[in-house]
């Protein structure tokens, strides 16, 4: 069938995990190097305690040099204690779900492949443009400022402005707590940044991952990092990986209840100058149940360039990024394929 070879036949609303395939097209076909595996070990994860970060004096001290470690070392790292209640976590993931389990016709509504677009729906990476098509479903939408973009969301299912947009709130909060607490790791000065931030993007990339039939072909998303300073994920189910820098090896994230996923992302390595990576991670497929991940991107404003930090220059650690916005990472998405390998971090190293 020409269908299975040429991705253009794939497009939103008839992609084979939209339809629910019970085989994997040649175009979703990943080379096995590349592909997943069902023996994948887990990861240690670090695990940062909100609470010990939220306490004063010498116990605080040693939580922030735990959270600075954990940037170092993984770039990657799950938060408990956050102060987000269960229920808030799993009414966003029912919320996300419910939207996905709508009709066809209601999804199309939000179609678009227009990477700037501030309220999307599509598949893969970029519907029909992409190389190799990846078994997922998105929908991404701006959240902050909240009242300025709520109205552009989804109203069905009916709650889900209500409860998705409680969700981004406490979410945006934790992610600004946790990276101050990060330029604190650096021991930087937080005056030029934290503005900066406080008016900074945030963008939902609510993402849906169709069971497949055969999971170890294909992948949900491939390798890449987040152009961010700080992505937050909640996830329905395991099926996240990420690259262990110490031997080469993908490691599967293991799931811990109530716990919310971290990944530094591209921005906080450049302001870091490299002492802080941003994590490689890619999602993989399952053959019996759907998983929903809910991504909460955290950047700076859409032209605010993220430049190194002056503290962290010097003879021996000369400069070793060029500054970037957001903007540019959009730029860099519409004209790149990072199924290809591509990743923005490289476009900015000096």
């Amino acid at each position: 069938m020409s269908g299975d070879k040429n991705p253009s036949s794939f497009t939103i609303g008839n992609t084979a995990q939209e339809k629910g395939l019970d085989y994997v097209p040649e175009c979703y076909v990943v080379s096995p190097s590349k592909s997943s595996s069902s023996g994948t070990e887990k990861a240690r994860i670090p695990t940062i305690d909100m609470s010990r970060l939220r306490m004063n004096g010498n116990k605080r001290s040693i939580a922030i040099e735990e959270l600075g470690e954990a940037c170092r070392h993984r770039g990657f790292f799950q938060v408990v204690n956050h102060g987000i209640s269960q229920s808030i976590l799993d009414e966003a993931l029912a919320m996300a779900l419910g939207f996905f389990d709508l009709p066809s016709e209601e999804k199309l509504k939000f179609k678009s492949n227009d990477v700037y677009n501030p309220v999307r729906y599509g598949t893969s990476l970029k519907d029909g443009a992409d190389k190799v098509q990846f078994w997922r479903v998105f929908l991404k939408h701006y959240a902050h400022p909240l009242d300025a973009w709520i109205d552009s969301w989804p109203h069905n299912p009916p709650q889900y402005r209500e409860k998705m947009g409680k969700y981004c709130a406490q979410v945006r909060n934790l992610a600004l707590e946790l990276m101050g607490m990060i330029i604190e790791s650096l021991r930087i000065s937080p005056n030029r940044l934290t503005p900066k931030m406080d008016r900074g993007m945030q963008i939902m990339a609510v993402n849906c991952y169709p069971p497949c039939p055969k999971p170890e072909m294909a992948l949900g998303l491939p390798p890449h990092s987040d152009y961010t300073c700080l992505t937050i994920i909640l996830q329905s189910s395991t099926g996240l990986e990420i690259l262990d820098t110490d031997d080469g090896n993908w490691k599967m994230v293991p799931e811990l209840h109530g716990a919310l996923q971290v990944h530094i992302g591209d921005h906080f390595e450049v302001m870091s100058n490299g002492v802080y990576k941003s994590v490689v991670h890619r999602a993989t497929l399952n053959s019996e149940k759907t998983r929903i991940s809910i991504a909460s991107l955290h950047s700076l404003g859409m032209d605010d360039k993220m430049e190194t930090a002056n503290e962290l220059i010097d003879e021996q650690n000369p400069k070793r990024y060029k500054e970037s916005s957001f903007r540019d990472f959009l730029d860099f998405l519409a004209n790149n394929d990072i199924a290809d390998g591509k990743h923005f971090i490289d476009t900015l190293k000096i």
